[in-house]
């Protein structure tokens, strides 16, 4: 990447540091809690510090970082209630995107929704665990793409990339990966079907109960009282 820094535009090393350090956090190689330096970000990535400081402010924007004076960025951690607030606003929106979606799903829609899915049982099988959040957001999305809504998938997204390391956290130490996947499966039938109110009906409760099983797994792990908030570096 050092090789490239020099001919590709500002904006261009920008794009590419954010999307790489998202990456890194949703799949876990940052975990929560880990304060990432400017320096050695930027040396890791092979480029200057302007575009790791501007896609550091892109991710504090986005909730994966926050700006800790004379600490620099943090990866966020999220109380219990906050994960739970998030997930029903993501009922609210994906609901509604859904029932938008399933009349104008063509074929094409529901067989790279079929394509995401089978990779979702593979990662499930091989215990590739750093792609099951992030395969779990790109089916949902797949499926809300037909609403033709750019903004609001813009919001959904956002609330996925919040959500996905609990989501995996979840899959990872819980035996509801199996469960996940046959809820998908249905879920992909009924759109098949073109049954729009039995799809919402469904999401809702599969989201929910995702929902359910992580205060289940929060208060059985004995964290703090509706928290889940860690004070470590790295």
């Amino acid at each position: 990447m050092s090789d490239l820094t020099s001919v590709l535009p500002q904006g261009t090393l920008t794009a590419i540091a954010t999307e790489t350090l998202r990456n890194r956090i949703l799949s876990g190689h940052y975990p929560e809690g880990m304060q990432l330096r400017q320096e050695a970000v930027s040396r890791d990535l092979g480029m200057s510090r302007v575009p790791v400081r501007e896609a550091l402010r892109q991710l504090e924007a986005e909730g994966l970082v926050r700006i800790v004076e004379h600490k620099g960025a943090v990866v966020t951690t999220l109380a219990l209630e906050e994960i739970v607030e998030l997930l029903r606003v993501r009922v609210l929106l994906e609901c509604d995107l859904l029932l938008e979606a399933v009349p104008r799903q063509t074929q094409t829609d529901i067989d790279a929704a079929t394509a995401v899915l089978a990779e979702f049982d593979a990662a499930l099988a091989s215990r590739d665990v750093q792609d099951w959040g992030i395969l779990n957001a790109r089916y949902h999305m797949t499926l809300y793409r037909a609403a033709r809504r750019p903004q609001t998938m813009a919001i959904v997204e956002q609330l996925h990339n919040r959500t996905e390391r609990y989501t995996r956290m979840q899959l990872m130490l819980s035996d509801v990966g199996g469960k996940a996947q046959a809820e998908h499966t249905e879920l992909l039938n009924l759109c098949r079907r073109k049954d729009a109110i039995g799809a919402v009906a469904f999401l809702r409760e599969h989201i929910l109960s995702a929902e359910a099983a992580l205060e289940d797994y929060f208060r059985g792990q004995q964290v703090g009282p509706m928290s889940v908030r860690s004070s470590r570096h790295c």
